[in-house]
Parts: structure tokens; C-alpha cells; sequence
């Protein structure tokens, strides 16, 4: 049967991979969540409070990744065709989704330790590196059009493009707040990731 709208089923197969990958890399995240060891001296409340860190930082990239994949479905409502180039950006931004476990398990284990400065700045410049991704991702979908789908306009486009702008300035701040304040740094990819659920939201509202 060849009915149908054949943009929609252009970008179907990349949708369904970065679906996936998504998928994985949220799972991932759960292996740095460990049962403690039972131990006599220790209880096991106190042991569980002491593991802070680990859920913070579980629950901040969880949340993020999620995000991350509401505003990829979003995006995807205005893209109705792929070539080559926008295929190896969408895969840029999934080799950063996919690495993303790494830093998180570096600042569970390093925070309050030596060491949590470099791992705060690899967590946080990963989501810079993201957010350079995802903004490639975009900017190449919809210059001149070249991309995305008839009915989407040029001040929805120009909406978008003032949107993600954001992504990079502040995960850029985040980054050199490693070097100086780890607390402040972790602090403002927390509220980064709320801000992104917000917009999501609208977001679909406007599509």
C-alpha cells in the first residue's frame, strides 16, 4: 500500500533508532544505583543518606535524557526529510545521549572528593556538547527550509532558533562554574533541565 504522506515516512526510521538509543541510555543510568552491603555497624538508612549524590545526579540526567527525547519528538513534527548531513548530526547528538551515564557515575562516586572538580566538568560539559548538537541538528533541518515540513513558518522557526540559543550559553556557564563552585555548577544544570520541561510543553503546544 503506498498511500500515505512519504515525508512522515522518511524520518520514520531515524526516529525509531534515536527512540532506541534513548532507551538504552536511560537504562544505564540505573546500574550506578547499588544495593549497599549488609553490615552490622552500619545502618542501612544512614548508608542509603550517604549515597545522596548518586541519586541527585541519577535523577538530574534522567530527567534530562527524557527531556532531551520530548523536544526530539517535538522537533521531529516539523522535519519531514533526512539526507546524510542531518543523519550524522542526529548521531552526534545520540553518541552524547550515550555517554552521558559515564559523567554521571564520575560525579556520584567524586563529589565531595578530591577529584569532583574534573568529573563535575566533564558532566557539565557534556551537556554543553549536547546542546551544540542539538542546535546543529536543528540549524541544519531548517536553513532555507531544507528540511522540515511546508506548514511550519519562519516565526516559528525564528522562535526555535531564540529557544536553543539558551542550551549552550548556560551549560557553557555551568562548565566554568566546575572549576570554581561544583555545587553552583550541578545546581544550574538541575534548573537548566527544569526549564527544558517547561518549554517542551509549549512547545508541543505550538506544533
Amino acid at each position: 500500500m503506498t498511500s500515505g504522506d512519504p515525508e512522515q515516512k522518511e524520518t520514520g526510521r531515524v526516529e525509531a533508532f534515536s527512540d532506541g538509543v534513548f532507551a538504552i541510555a536511560v537504562t544505564l543510568l540505573v546500574l550506578d544505583l547499588k544495593v549497599p552491603y549488609p553490615s552490622r555497624s552500619q545502618d542501612l538508612s544512614s548508608t542509603l543518606l550517604r549515597q545522596w549524590p548518586t541519586f541527585i545526579a541519577f535523577l538530574n540526567s534522567f530527567v534530562t535524557i527524557l527531556i532531551i527525547w520530548i523536544n526530539h519528538h517535538n522537533l521531529f513534527n516539523n522535519i519531514k526529510r533526512t539526507d546524510n548531513v542531518f543523519m550524522l548530526s542526529n548521531g552526534l547528538l545520540l553518541l552524547c545521549v550515550t555517554f552521558l551515564p559515564f559523567p554521571t557515575s564520575l560525579v556520584a562516586e567524586y563529589f565531595g572528593y578530591p577529584g569532583q572538580t574534573a568529573a563535575t566538568a566533564l558532566y557539565s560539559g557534556t551537556f554543553l556538547m549536547m546542546a551544540f548538537a542539538y542546535n546543529l541538528l536543528w540549524r541544519y533541518a531548517s536553513h532555507k527550509h531544507r528540511l522540515l515540513s511546508r506548514s511550519v513558518t519562519a516565526e516559528q522557526v525564528e522562535s526555535i532558533n531564540r529557544q536553543y540559543l539558551i542550551g549552550p550559553a548556560f551549560y557553557g556557564l555551568a562548565f566554568a562554574l566546575a572549576f570554581v563552585n561544583v555545587a553552583a555548577s550541578l545546581l544550574l544544570t538541575i534548573l537548566l533541565a527544569a526549564f527544558y520541561a517547561v518549554t517542551a510543553s509549549m512547545s508541543r503546544k505550538r506544533v
